[in-house]
């Protein structure tokens, strides 16, 4: 019985469509290239879940609880995604890309993002305090009141903001 209690949920090549995860939360386990589509996630609790290789569609994940979340290739399209702390997720092997997105108010402290692509995405009042950017891809982000701080690491020549942005800044 206490095997069966704590082994995790494994679930490959599924496709959820309209979930409420608000209403029925989201069983904790690994997901594993995993298509949710126009999924309710606000507010939710997806802390200690595992997604590998998974799409988000016109999802909703506003303010859901990321602590210790695990978000390897993840692909997030036309969702919104306000208020989120990227910097609970499990660091190892973090990897996502966003086209067509809201992460306004999201918080991204001390979050390595090397290698990641943002497309179409807004950043209103996000964090990105300590956030390593390297070779990231940023095209037409609209950026209002960010935090775009960073440290150099000792030992090392260049700025971990290296980035090639074509930013369109939205004003007014």
């Amino acid at each position: 019985m206490f095997i069966e209690q704590h082994m995790e949920q494994l679930i490959r090549q599924k496709t959820f469509d309209k979930n409420n995860f608000t209403q029925k939360p989201l069983a904790k386990g690994e997901y594993e290239f995993c298509v949710f589509n126009n999924c309710d996630f606000s507010g939710a609790d997806l802390s200690d879940v595992k997604f590998f290789e998974c799409e988000f569609v016109s999802c909703n994940l506003s303010n859901a609880k990321l602590a210790k979340t695990i978000f390897r290739d993840i692909k997030f399209r036309d969702c919104k995604m306000l208020g989120l702390s990227f910097e609970n997720c499990n660091p190892f092997g973090f990897s996502i890309q966003a086209d067509n997105c809201s992460l306004n108010h999201s918080s991204f402290y001390q979050t390595k993002l090397k290698k990641t692509t943002f497309r179409n995405t807004s950043f209103h009042e996000a964090d990105f305090t300590d956030c390593d950017l390297s070779n990231s891809v940023l095209i037409t982000v609209i950026w209002l009141w960010q935090n775009l701080k960073y440290q150099p690491r000792k030992k090392q020549t260049s700025a971990l903001l290296s980035i090639t942005p074509l930013i369109r800044i939205k004003t007014g």
